[in-house]
């Protein structure tokens, strides 16, 4: 009877979740969501409340592409891409700097596999650092250009 739920049904077995892989998703398609719902499930609104703002910014980035960078368009939508990108690698370096112990409390409580994440999680960490650094200084410079310019 000890794997029996509160509820009288049968308890299923606790999710393990790997810190690389949230990381990695992050990395890769953090601006779609990608690690809150490995994470949190298909249900976690901010993991949807994150595509408005990246497709937005695309399509600032196809006006970009076909009108140029004066297109009114481009220069609202453009930086949503920029701060998009920027906030998915930042949540990637933080996933993968959060310490193995820590990220087992609040992921894998339950769970008998312990994350030993080891090289994995720095490398994304530090191609998330380098991308997202070139993100931020490109919207900045996006931005700041047309404020200052007058355009």
């Amino acid at each position: 009877m000890d794997n029996e739920a509160p509820h009288g049904g049968m308890a299923r077995t606790a999710r393990w979740r790997s810190k690389t892989t949230a990381a990695r998703l992050a990395l890769l398609g953090g601006v779609l969501g990608a690690h809150r719902f490995y994470l949190r499930g298909g249900r976690d609104a901010l993991g949807w409340l994150q595509l408005p703002p990246t497709l937005l910014g695309g399509w600032g980035l196809w006006r970009a592409w076909q009108f140029g960078l004066a297109d009114r368009g481009a220069e609202l939508a453009l930086p949503l891409l920029g701060l998009s990108v920027g906030a998915a690698l930042f949540q990637a370096v933080l996933i993968g700097l959060c310490p193995d112990a820590r990220w087992d409390a609040r992921w894998n409580p339950h769970a008998a596999r312990r994350s030993a994440s080891g090289w994995g999680a720095v490398l994304v960490v530090m191609v998330a650092l380098l991308a997202g650094t070139a993100a931020l200084m490109g919207t900045l410079a996006l931005v700041l250009q047309r404020l200052f310019a007058g355009g």
